[in-house]
């Protein structure tokens, strides 16, 4: 009749196991709080000189960034950390020279998420990557690709799954709050959120959850 192209069928059976996410209910996990982080006190203008010598001495900039959901009133919640009552971000931070992603993610989710706790050293199941965003010059707009006349992109900020175990003890700093935020507030809100953050329901849509505990 047409020009149509059939696709081929993917049997459900197949990628339901991979794609089917555990979470727990948030009444599984217990929290403290910690000494408070320092924050970089910056303009935009401060930021962005640093930007522009950090690119100098190192290339682009890579963060990584963990997307961490659990179960409260029968819907999946984003763990967000709230900075300043008005800054949310999702907990992560930039690679050190040599440093690996998955490397990098365990560190910045301990020094966030368990810090100082009696001197143990908490294990982080990171999982796959389901997303990045791109800074294609210094400017402060990121984009979910990276276009393909940008040979030189500033930024790459990837986001990683990260699977909790049934319990878990956060302690997070002071100046941090610590939020369960439902996917359905976050979608497209990025007026609140942010790109970044508001991006997250649409990258979980090829996941199903299973709740369990309850």
């Amino acid at each position: 009749m047409g020009d149509e192209t059939a696709l081929p069928v993917v049997d459900d059976d197949q990628t339901h196991g991979s794609n089917v996410l555990d979470i727990y209910p948030l009444n599984c996990y217990y929290f403290d709080s910690t000494r408070a982080l320092p924050f970089k006190d910056e303009t935009l203008s401060d930021r962005l000189h640093r930007l522009k010598s950090n690119y100098a001495a190192r290339g682009m900039r890579t963060c990584v960034e963990a997307v961490i959901l659990v179960e409260l009133f029968k819907h999946p919640h984003l763990l967000l950390l709230q900075v300043r009552n008005s800054l949310f971000e999702l907990p992560g931070g930039r690679l050190r020279p040599s440093e690996s992603e998955v490397d990098c993610l365990k560190r910045k989710l301990s020094s966030k998420l368990s810090v100082d706790e009696e001197g143990s050293v908490l294990e982080w199941e990171v999982g796959e990557c389901i997303g990045m965003w791109w800074r294609p010059d210094f400017e402060t707009l990121m984009y979910p690709y990276l276009p393909p006349n940008v040979k030189r992109p500033k930024e790459c900020t990837k986001l990683f799954l990260v699977k909790l175990p049934e319990s878990r003890k956060f302690v997070v700093p002071r100046n941090y709050k610590l939020l369960a935020v439902p996917l359905y507030q976050i979608h497209e809100n990025n007026k609140t959120y942010g790109p970044i953050i508001s991006g997250v329901p649409q990258l979980l849509s090829k996941f199903s959850f299973n709740i369990i505990g309850t």
